[in-house]
């Protein structure tokens, strides 16, 4: 049976709870917030579990947004805490209620939020999108096409509020929400089939489609949102908005902002496709034979594994036999002279690869200079790791005399690849080098470590409690509140 139930209706009464709440708070002066964050010594952030958020990796917290507000917390000197929720409807609740002093969840500027939020200065746009299994459902030629369709988004997100937009020019449009849902979770239903299309953020699709190949973007929806923080209307954020926007204007300024997106973002668009689905497999078939020595060697060299195994990936496709026409072997792909220096008396054993590949790593890591701080220091590591320190260092120069920062890697990235030009390596010590091959390494390697650290994040949560009534016809839920 379709699901045609439309629950639409709800955020309208859970806006209003909102509005009363936000009159209540009126009644006694409000105290000011960023007063009782240096008072108390602790950021209290409101989040989502997710890739693009905030998620645990080995223990340690991680996720685009945890590292924002870190910074926001370590530029106020307080300690941070995190408050991951289920539900955008949980979190508004929550923040609402005094429980955290803001929400960092990815959350769009929208006019029914702004209407009961007040929000930060908004810090990247994201163009939202309809998505489609392709091996399920046609794809639907423009928004004419959605009203026959099963459709199911988020409750109480910007993309609901699209579709509330579109019922104004298709009255026939129908949808569900999920109000106990994470975005993965409505990847998993469009996957078995359960709808036929949902709305996701640009920067969350680009950071799941690797786990679902058949999934497309339809068509765009309406105009980029604009990410921002939100904060109560019930709590006196003067203080803590002028903090905000002075933090912000400070980490655009010092490119900060840059090498975080950098960071989680940018590379997936980039990132080709059909190298994603060949890592992916070969993860299935081949790493179970080699992970126990991975671990084994990253636990010795203080490394996180699924680095080094994205590496071990990256340098032979863990094949321990492996042998390149320039004489590099094994799986670290060390060359004759590097395996002796390194204590390597058989390249072709996989643990004396790894270990000696680690070992060479950590070598690079420490000598870069004291000015290249994590986590652009892994990135520099690993470009000397294949291209040497000495192209590196005249790459940073060659950034330097251009206006660039030498130690930031969004700027040195830019550089490398003019060692190719003779207008530019005469100027080096070291002369010529194929520079735009440690680009592509580097950005390689961290999209391999990205995908096993997401596919671990996936693999392993467990999944909230639904909320029935979400998924009943609308005809069944009169039927139950009649009784």
């Amino acid at each position: 049976m379709r699901n045609t139930k439309n629950s639409h209706s709800w955020p309208f009464r859970r806006l209003g709870v909102w509005l009363l709440l936000l009159f209540c708070g009126a009644c006694s002066p409000p105290q000011d917030a960023l007063d009782t964050i240096r008072e108390e010594g602790v950021l209290r952030v409101l989040t989502r579990n997710g890739p693009t958020t905030y998620y645990e990796s080995q223990g340690n917290p991680s996720g685009f947004e945890y590292h924002l507000v870190k910074d926001f917390a370590d530029y106020l000197n307080v300690e941070l805490e995190m408050i991951p929720v289920v539900s955008l409807d949980e979190l508004f609740e929550n923040l609402h209620e005094g429980r955290a002093n803001l929400a960092a969840a990815g959350l769009s500027i929208t006019p029914e939020r702004s209407a009961a939020l007040q929000f930060g200065p908004s810090y990247m746009s994201v163009k939202q999108l309809f998505i489609y299994n392709r091996t399920l459902t046609d794809k639907p030629a423009d928004y004419a096409a959605l009203p026959d369709l099963r459709i199911r988004v988020l409750g109480n997100s910007s993309h609901a509020e699209v579709l509330r937009e579109l019922r104004e020019q298709y009255p026939s449009l129908t949808w569900s929400e999920s109000r106990d849902q994470e975005t993965i979770d409505l990847l998993e239903q469009l996957q078995q089939g359960e709808i036929d299309i949902t709305m996701v953020d640009a920067n969350e699709f680009h950071a799941n489609r690797a786990f679902y190949p058949d999934f497309r973007i339809a068509m765009s929806a309406g105009k980029p949102g604009k990410l921002a923080w939100a904060l109560s209307k019930n709590a006196d954020n003067t203080a803590l908005q002028q903090a905000l926007e002075t933090f912000f204007e400070e980490i655009k300024a010092n490119g900060e902002l840059d090498r975080l997106i950098d960071r989680f973002f940018t590379f997936n668009e980039r990132q080709s496709f059909i190298r994603t689905q060949t890592f992916l497999k070969m993860k299935e078939q081949r790493l179970p034979n080699y992970k126990g020595l991975i671990e084994q060697v990253a636990i010795e060299y203080d490394m996180d594994w699924r680095f080094l195994a994205a590496i071990s990936y990256q340098e032979s496709f863990w094949n321990p036999k492996a042998k390149s026409p320039t004489g590099v072997r094994g799986m670290m792909m060390l060359t004759r002279p590097t395996a002796k220096e390194l204590g390597v008396d058989n390249r072709l054993d996989p643990l004396q690869s790894l270990r000696g590949g680690a070992r060479y790593y950590k070598k690079l890591y420490t000598r870069l200079p004291s000015g290249i701080e994590p986590p652009d220091r892994s990135w520099f590591a690993l470009a000397a790791y294949n291209i040497g320190l000495g192209h590196l260092e005249d790459a940073r120069i060659l950034t330097e005399k251009s206006g660039g920062n030498p130690n930031l890697w969004s700027d040195v990235k830019e550089t490398l690849p003019l060692l190719r030009q003779r207008k530019w390596y005469k100027q080096t010590r070291y002369g010529y080098a194929r520079g735009d091959e440690p680009v592509r390494y580097v950005e390689n390697i961290r999209r391999y470590y990205s995908l096993l650290t997401w596919d671990e994040l996936n693999r392993y949560r467990v999944p909230p409690p639904r909320i029935v009534s979400d998924y009943l016809p609308e005809s069944l839920n009169r039927g139950l509140d009649a009784l």
